[in-house]
């Protein structure tokens, strides 16, 4: 995908990381690199998947990706924006402005934080349900 003036780069931090079950929905975008965010959110643990809320301590692991207008519709109906996670601009370090899925923090009480920061290192460690 060539960068034009309708593309969104957006940061993925759960599910839509590549070789996770809702990568798919990435085929066609491009591939921006590795990413980590600044140490000013937490990763919660809300079952088959995380949740990113802002105001915490932890920096968190994830992929930037540049795509269209219409995958990032797509990407809006599976997170349900503006319901359940709301895109969100944050800045990152070696990548600038993204995108990103946000979880009210009114939602999260009693889930558990991801002292790592990095979903594949959680679902590795984590214990059956």
């Amino acid at each position: 995908m060539k960068r034009d003036s309708t593309s969104t780069r957006v940061f993925v931090y759960g599910t839509l990381l590549s070789g996770e079950p809702n990568h798919r929905l990435l085929r066609g975008a491009r591939l921006i690199g590795p990413a980590r965010t600044r140490p000013r959110f937490t990763l919660h643990d809300y079952g088959p998947f995380p949740a990113l809320a802002s105001g915490g301590k932890h920096a968190v692991e994830g992929e930037v990706y540049e795509v269209d207008a219409p995958m990032l519709a797509a990407l809006d109906r599976l997170e349900s924006h503006p319901r359940f996670y709301r895109r969100t601009p944050i800045t990152l370090d070696d990548v600038g402005r993204v995108e990103a899925y946000l979880f009210p923090k009114v939602r999260l009480s009693g889930r558990p934080i991801i002292e790592s920061g990095c979903w594949r290192r959680h679902l590795q460690e984590r214990k059956p349900w």
